[in-house]
């Protein structure tokens, strides 16, 4: 369990919690899911002494859960905020092991190297999240993160980068934030920014899969690779709803709330609600391009599907008109010579020592006329690769 205590432009680190919450700033108390569920006692007190009321149960159970989606909820004294936030690409590895690991046991003796590995691309591997939650104070902010969370070590970080680029520079720049609301709002866009930094990712992705889906030949394991890309496609959607939804009744929440919850000055309440009001709208903004992009991933995969189906289609059409037209050609040719085959004592030509070139020359003549017929009515044409 950390603890920050946040005044006006500075931040330190303490080792417990204060007994009061300072008067110019807040305190941020950020936890793993599991330090969250060995220390609740330790958190609950907090609540209780700088926030004004304890955690509810229910929301201790949400926070504490590592698949609950993105969800809002408020009282009269905090509000809850759960954001599903980008599993990294070390997390995605750890569990794709963990997986692999339970696929060779229930394989009954087959090692990992004699199990087919399927075509899955990496990008859509990495659509994976995590539950980040949030219990907001007016003066308290407790923060819930997955083991090993990069966005609340990162944000620490940078604020004390800061700090200190503003004691070395004399000089009055300070991103610090004005409240835990602040707080968590930049944390979320943070979040929200991992997201759109893999869209480029998953469009190469999928561009690579249609290129190999559209080949002549495609390896077998495509079709494997395309549906898991779709239902990856599928999940990011529910995601980003499931964010939409949380955020837009946050946003709403921050504006129906009265101006002295911000500020004992109209002024500055005005501005630091439309601050918040700001960041919450740029937030959903983000979560809706996410969303549009993985509308349009979806709808050039399915393109992709069809076009592949036409061009089968296409390709079978080309073979069922050479073999019909192979057909059409030989059809009069086993016709005439089933005619010299009947066994008839008088035939023409039956006797004559010509009659073989005769009749293998009408042969090539009948079936070099069929052979212009179907080339000059574009029956036949000529392909090249």
């Amino acid at each position: 369990m950390h603890i920050v205590e946040f005044t006006a432009g500075s931040l330190r680190f303490v080792d417990a919690a204060p007994e009061r919450a300072p008067d110019d700033g807040f305190v941020w108390i950020y936890l793993d899911r599991t330090d969250f569920v060995r220390h609740l006692a330790d958190v609950q007190a907090a609540a209780q002494r700088l926030g004004g009321s304890a955690l509810l149960d229910v929301h201790v159970k949400d926070l504490a859960s590592d698949s609950h989606p993105s969800h809002y909820d408020a009282t009269s004294v905090y509000d809850m905020v759960i954001f599903r936030r980008l599993a990294t690409l070390a997390e995605v590895q750890r569990d794709q092991e963990q997986v692999n690991a339970i696929a060779s046991y229930h394989a009954h003796g087959v090692g990992a190297s004699a199990l087919t590995k399927p075509l899955v691309p990496e990008a859509f591997s990495r659509i994976d999240s995590r539950a980040v939650g949030f219990a907001i104070f007016d003066k308290l902010l407790i923060s819930v993160h997955p083991a090993g969370c990069y966005t609340a070590n990162s944000y620490v970080q940078r604020f004390v980068a800061d700090a200190k680029l503003a004691v070395d520079t004399a000089g009055t720049r300070n991103r610090v934030p004005q409240g835990p609301s602040d707080l968590v709002l930049r944390t979320i866009n943070t979040m929200v920014d991992s997201y759109l930094d893999l869209r480029k990712d998953l469009a190469t992705a999928l561009e690579n899969a249609q290129a190999e889906l559209l080949k002549p030949d495609p390896r077998q394991d495509t079709w494997s690779a395309m549906m898991h890309a779709r239902r990856r496609l599928h999940a990011l959607q529910d995601l980003c709803e499931e964010q939409q939804d949380a955020m837009q009744e946050w946003l709403d929440t921050l504006r129906e709330l009265p101006l002295t919850a911000y500020h004992a000055d109209p002024a500055q309440a005005q501005a630091r609600r439309d601050q918040l009001v700001a960041r919450a709208r740029d937030v959903m903004e983000h979560i809706d391009r996410v969303l549009h992009h993985a509308r349009r991933l979806e709808q050039s995969a399915e393109t992709a599907v069809q076009i592949h189906f036409s061009a089968q289609g296409h390709r079978t059409n080309d073979i069922m008109r050479t073999l019909t037209a192979v057909t059409a050609i030989f059809l009069p040719l086993n016709l005439f010579t089933g005619f010299f085959g009947m066994n008839f004592e008088h035939l023409p030509l039956i006797h004559s020592t010509e009659g073989m070139w005769v009749a293998l020359a009408l042969l090539a003549l009948l079936a070099g006329g069929i052979l212009a017929i179907f080339w000059r009515r574009r029956y036949l044409t000529r392909t090249g690769r």
